[in-house]
């Protein structure tokens, strides 16, 4: 966690760097809603930065990840394997396109629920970026839910909810 104070209203902010995905150049205030300038500075190198905000990304993810789905009354217990770009999972359908179908009879869960998105960051790892797809009853990320457009760097040991299925990601 990282302190910074917004420079239009100057709320004082705590910023998880490791939840800001390296794509992402700018945030939004939550108070004033104002643009946030963010840096992605290596950690190896000594960046000097003239931005407003710096925000170091660290990452040691070395492997592509797995998606484990933790049985219960309606899913059999399944894993997949994460691959570079992005996978869409929902529930097995012939009607969506889904990379990884979920065998399931949970009908909260959408047939195009939430997007992982894997890709190699600068220092030779992978970064896993999940996001909903704007899903009907929504996603929980270790019980809190996902806002619209929200873009979570998953870590070891995550827990996601997409209708009465919990998933569990492991690196």
């Amino acid at each position: 966690m990282i302190s910074i104070k917004c420079p239009h209203c100057h709320i004082g902010l705590k910023i998880d760097e490791t939840k800001i995905p390296i794509s992402v150049k700018v945030f939004k205030c939550p108070k004033c809603k104002q643009p946030i300038m963010v840096s992605i500075l290596d950690p190896y190198r000594n960046n000097q930065s003239d931005q407003i905000t710096s925000v170091v990304y660290k990452s040691e993810i070395t492997n592509k990840g797995t998606i484990t789905v933790l049985s219960n009354d309606e899913t059999p217990n399944q894993t997949y394997d994460l691959q570079v770009g992005v996978s869409v999972i929902g529930r097995k359908s012939n009607l969506s396109n889904v990379t990884i179908g979920i065998i399931t009879q949970d009908k909260l869960m959408s047939r195009e629920h939430i997007k992982i998105e894997v890709i190699k960051n600068r220092i030779g790892g992978y970064a896993h970026l999940l996001s909903d797809m704007n899903s009907k009853n929504k996603t929980m990320y270790n019980n809190d839910y996902l806002e619209k457009d929200e873009i979570i760097v998953l870590q070891n040991g995550d827990e996601i909810t997409i209708g009465k299925t919990k998933l569990r990601f492991n690196e």
